[in-house]
């Protein structure tokens, strides 16, 4: 199963609670990766658990290899979840600012910023999961 970028409870090692917040934190500056007017997929780590074990449990009637993607959440415009945590952050009583991502800090010489680097794309360009077989470019 192929699914966007993860967030929800206890996601750890995803963009969400390590680019945009920082979780335990009081977040006052959202860095979101995307470029404005990109779309982007997320997907509920609850929702991404239950579709896992849904084909677990038809995994008999199912083509070898067979893949799947899960729609999830699209972010037609790249700005869509920040806002959104920005607008939760807003009735708690914090005023956060929503800030590009510094991707010009991203140090060539460590291996995991690399490997971050080579995933920019799916920031820079739309790439959109449907619930079924193929992905769908806009």
């Amino acid at each position: 199963m192929r699914a966007g970028d993860f967030f929800g409870p206890k996601a750890g090692n995803n963009w969400f609670s390590q680019g945009l917040i920082q979780p335990g934190k009081t977040t006052r500056r959202i860095q979101n990766p995307a470029m404005p007017g990109i779309g982007h997929q997320w997907s509920y780590l609850p929702d991404v658990a239950s579709n896992i074990v849904e084909l677990l449990a038809r995994r008999e009637s199912l083509e070898p290899f067979a893949t799947f993607h899960l729609g999830g959440y699209w972010d037609a415009d790249g700005t869509q979840i920040a806002q959104a945590i920005r607008r939760a952050l807003q009735k708690h009583g914090v005023n956060a600012k929503v800030d590009a991502f510094p991707w010009w800090l991203i140090a060539p010489f460590n291996a995991t910023l690399r490997e971050v680097m080579e995933m920019r794309y799916l920031w820079r360009k739309p790439v959109r999961m449907d619930n079924g077989l193929g992905c769908l470019p806009d």
